[in-house]
């Protein structure tokens, strides 16, 4: 566990380390967020922040797992390759919703269609490569669900990608929100003994602190689609490994309320001819506008994803 700690630690330095550089190069080739007038607040104040910081958490994570978390664990490759794939979707996203490109990055189509692609390849190779094809239900204890995993395998990675993509909105939510999310995980890794899920999702939860030193209100850095994608794309992964993504609505109990109020308001404005439960979405927004400041509702969201992560794994240990 101690070595466990360590490489976390040296994730977050290393982390931290190669924020400023990242920033000042984000810079330099321009890619500055172009943020859209509606966004509510003074959020258009933020227009030119350097985004596409993900590849400050996903360089470090590259690194640190390629040195002390790959050899001789092949099941590693699949999250270290997803990631991969996915800050390649994010990057281009990201790049076309800068201040130079005026664009609103890839349509909502071309994104689902790629994550769908990437979810089922996920999918596949857990159930035939890595025999992963099981859920561990509290109280119930493991369960084999055969051939169905593959389908419900892939509706957990798309949901839960899409979700995380959705909270990133406030400077810091996401970040804190996330290393919460894994480290919980990286706990319950742990308990199973699967320390190299452990390492790395422990690494992710460094790493992704190391950006928020620099993605802390006021942000320096937005962490984009290049952050945001690979997040979710890894969480949903490492919930897969260890056979608790059935808890993963509590463990990222924030990405689900975030995800939920964008659905909710989507279909009562289309039932109601117009009407709105919220002020707007996702909720974040909602807090907003009705006088909450941001860092108010990113500290309140980072503890209720605190609360959510201990009851998580108080259900993992009854198992």
């Amino acid at each position: 566990m101690i070595e466990i700690i360590l490489i976390s630690g040296s994730a977050f330095v290393l982390s931290v380390m190669i924020g400023k550089p990242t920033i000042n190069n984000l810079i330099k080739f321009n890619i500055l967020k172009n943020i859209s007038q509606e966004i509510v607040g003074h959020h258009h104040l933020k227009s030119g922040t350097p985004t596409m910081g993900g590849i400050q958490i996903f360089l470090t994570v590259l690194i640190i797992t390629g040195i002390f978390n790959l050899e001789n664990r092949l099941s590693i490759l699949l999250p270290f390759t997803a990631i991969l794939i996915a800050l390649i979707i994010g990057i281009i996203d990201d790049f076309q919703t800068t201040v130079s490109n005026h664009r609103i990055g890839l349509s909502w189509k071309i994104k689902m269609t790629c994550i769908l692609i990437l979810a089922l390849c996920i999918s596949v190779t857990l159930f035939y490569q890595l025999d992963v094809q099981s859920v561990n239900l509290p109280l119930l204890g493991k369960k084999m669900l055969n051939f169905y995993y593959i389908p419900i395998a892939i509706i957990v990675i798309f949901l839960t990608t899409s979700s995380v993509a959705i909270t990133d909105g406030l400077d810091g939510l996401l970040a804190g929100t996330s290393a919460i999310s894994f480290t919980a995980f990286a706990a319950i890794a742990f308990m199973q003994g699967q320390e190299y899920i452990a390492t790395f999702s422990f690494t992710m939860a460094g790493s992704i602190l190391g950006f928020l030193w620099y993605n802390a209100f006021p942000a320096k850095v937005f962490m984009g689609e290049a952050g945001a994608l690979p997040i979710g794309i890894s969480l949903s992964i490492v919930a897969l490994m260890t056979g608790h993504w059935f808890l993963l609505p509590v463990i990222g109990i924030v990405f689900v309320l975030e995800a939920s109020s964008a659905i909710i308001q989507i279909i009562y404005f289309k039932l109601t001819n117009g009407k709105r439960i919220f002020k707007m979405t996702p909720l974040h927004h909602h807090f907003e506008m009705i006088g909450w400041s941001e860092t108010q509702i990113v500290i309140r969201f980072w503890l209720i994803s605190f609360g959510g992560a201990m009851i998580g794994i108080a259900l993992a240990i009854s198992i």
